[in-house]
């Protein structure tokens, strides 16, 4: 039986990587550093995934374990895998990178023929590319040249919201029904897995874009939203009429950059629009503004789902008042348990608006950065 490795064994690693990988027929062994999560999954070897949407349904995962992310254990499993995928955030990347490259170490020093797929499926682009640097710089030569011809880096985008809601059983997950694994087909090494749910991309960056450009920036715009409306969740606040309107317009103009930038069909991407933001209504999932919006300088950076979509639409002289709107948004989250937004507040507080925005989103253009100023304002005068 082929052997899956997922670090992060978290809502994502449990309810849509770990999942498919065992509908697949993988056996699956999860790596963590919570012990309570680990040992419970080691203990029951299976979980239950709450698929709640318009259709309810409860789906077992069988012919699963838990190991500890740093022990000696996951060095073996890594050495005799079949695939390696992580869901565990991208700064965490550096720190498992080298219980990676001991794995590979091991698999070159036997003398191995089997070939390892290496997937970060995190919230980022080209997180595997990030992962592989991190593992390149702890390798030897020829340890690299090792790499090259058995392991495979590939990037990826995923795309499911799983929330932290409350089970009985507290590794059993709670997600919608729709889910979206795009995989860039030229860097697995091997035969190429066989995963229902994977789809293998040969253009992966117009979907890493598509998805970045669509459900990242309409999800935090209306969470940001939400947050200086006074709403407490997702679902409740795309249903105010003032803040679903901006959160669509948003997310058409930032379309309107990507059929600019890949040729996508307009009509088939504005019913990608419709779909994503049909998701936000959800109710089963109760997803926390919060949480949504957590970590605004990082949603907030040049490449990230706030400025590229700006920049990109801006590039080919498309008007762009609702995205700025959303960055207003942005640039007044203020939660005093997120410490990215209190060393937000304090730039802004310190510096201003233009010089704090600057600074977090590397835009030097005078004029476009007024147009920012001005959005913070017209924003606050919105929901205040």
């Amino acid at each position: 039986m082929k052997r899956a490795i997922q670090f992060g064994a978290g809502n994502i690693g449990r309810g849509f990587i770990g999942m498919l990988l065992s509908q697949a027929g993988y056996r699956v062994i999860f790596a963590d550093v919570s012990e309570a999560i680990i040992h419970r999954l080691a203990a029951d070897e299976g979980y239950t995934v709450h698929v709640m949407d318009t259709e309810v349904e409860d789906v077992l995962i069988t012919n699963i374990t838990g190991i500890m992310s740093d022990g000696e254990e996951i060095v073996d499993e890594i050495a005799r895998a079949d695939i390696l995928t992580t869901a565990v955030g991208l700064r965490v990347l550096g720190f498992i990178a080298p219980t990676i490259a001991k794995g590979i170490q091991k698999r070159c020093a036997s003398g191995t023929e089997q070939y390892l797929n290496i997937i970060a499926c995190e919230n980022a682009i080209r997180a595997t590319s990030q992962l592989k640097e991190h593992v390149y710089k702890i390798l030897s030569d020829e340890e690299k040249a090792y790499c090259e011809k058995y392991v495979g880096f590939a990037d990826c985008s995923v795309d499911r919201i799983v929330p932290p809601v409350r089970t009985e059983n507290p590794v059993d997950v709670v997600v919608e029904k729709y889910c979206e694994w795009n995989v860039e087909k030229a860097s697995l090494k091997g035969e190429i897995p066989n995963i229902p749910g994977m789809n293998l991309a040969d253009n992966l960056m117009a979907y890493i874009q598509r998805k970045l450009f669509t459900l990242n920036t309409g999800h935090c715009i209306t969470a940001y939203a939400g947050v200086m409306a006074g709403y407490k969740t997702i679902d409740e606040t795309i249903s105010d009429p003032e803040i679903y309107a901006l959160v669509k317009e948003a997310m058409e103009q930032s379309g309107e950059g990507l059929i600019r930038k890949f040729g996508f069909d307009r009509e088939a991407h504005y019913h990608y629009i419709d779909k994503i933001i049909n998701r936000f209504k959800n109710p089963y999932l109760e997803d926390d503004v919060s949480r949504v919006g957590r970590e605004p300088l990082r949603k907030l950076s040049a490449d990230d789902r706030l400025v590229s979509p700006l920049t990109t639409a801006l590039s080919y002289g498309l008007p762009v008042d609702k995205l700025l709107l959303g960055i207003g948004a942005a640039l007044h989250y203020n939660n005093p348990e997120d410490a990215q937004s209190k060393e937000l507040q304090e730039k802004i507080a310190a510096k201003g608006v233009v010089a704090a925005f600057s600074e977090i989103s590397g835009l030097t253009d005078m004029a476009l950065l007024k147009q920012v100023e001005a959005a913070y304002s017209q924003i606050e005068k919105l929901f205040h």
